[in-house]
């Protein structure tokens, strides 16, 4: 079957994220060791609840990450801090690009609603290419690996799982994505990503 769809990951697909000048970001910001808010965010479940979708807002994320930190952060210095942390891969963001001209493209990443809301600021090369069809997780109710939200991205743009294609970096995503009908690449160098879309008939 051919494939129609495609769905890029964000993090470690398209962008370097450095998790770790993230954490050492948000030490400075609070003067507070990453000891007292690692667990309460990242530890707890709480950040993997809200790529699920709760909170569901913008302004209720802002709000449970500020009391994990244990300090108030504005919107401005999280979306500061998380833009300044990613680095644009010009070689994928290039496939993708060609991709898109051949096919409908989207772009899905494990997040919560800050980061949809501000995702034009912190990922601008990819809203070029993706445009409105950039999303973060939170707005499906679900979170990679859960099949559900691939299914829900599917029926949102009307296409077939089984003429869709999933771009990831983690083999759980992947595995998720199969279990949902989907085709998987398991992204680990734009070489091999552009010889898998080649595979599928695409022009790269």
């Amino acid at each position: 079957m051919t494939i129609s769809f495609v769905i890029f990951d964000m993090d470690d697909v398209l962008y370097d994220f450095d998790r770790e000048a993230r954490r050492q970001a948000l030490e400075r910001l609070t003067g507070r060791p990453r000891s007292l808010f690692e667990p309460a965010i990242w530890g707890s479940g709480w950040e993997a609840r809200a790529e699920a979708g709760n909170p569901a807002t913008a302004e209720g994320y802002l709000a449970g990450f500020s009391q994990g930190l244990g300090h108030p952060i504005s919107e401005a210095d999280w979306a500061r801090i998380r833009k300044s942390v990613m680095r644009p891969r010009p070689p994928v963001l290039a496939l993708a690009n060609a991709v898109s001209e051949q096919a409908d493209t989207a772009l899905l990443t494990n997040n919560g609603m800050l980061l949809g809301k501000v995702l034009g600021h912190c990922a601008p090369e990819a809203i070029d290419i993706f445009g409105e069809q950039a999303h973060v997780s939170a707005e499906f109710g679900a979170r990679k690996p859960d099949p559900a939200v691939y299914l829900r991205l599917c029926e949102r743009y009307g296409h077939d799982p089984a003429a869709t294609l999933m771009v990831d970096d983690l083999p759980e995503n992947i595995e998720g994505a199969e279990a949902a009908g989907l085709k998987g690449h398991l992204y680990q160098t734009p070489e091999g990503l552009r010889a898998a879309l080649r595979s599928f008939g695409f022009e790269v």
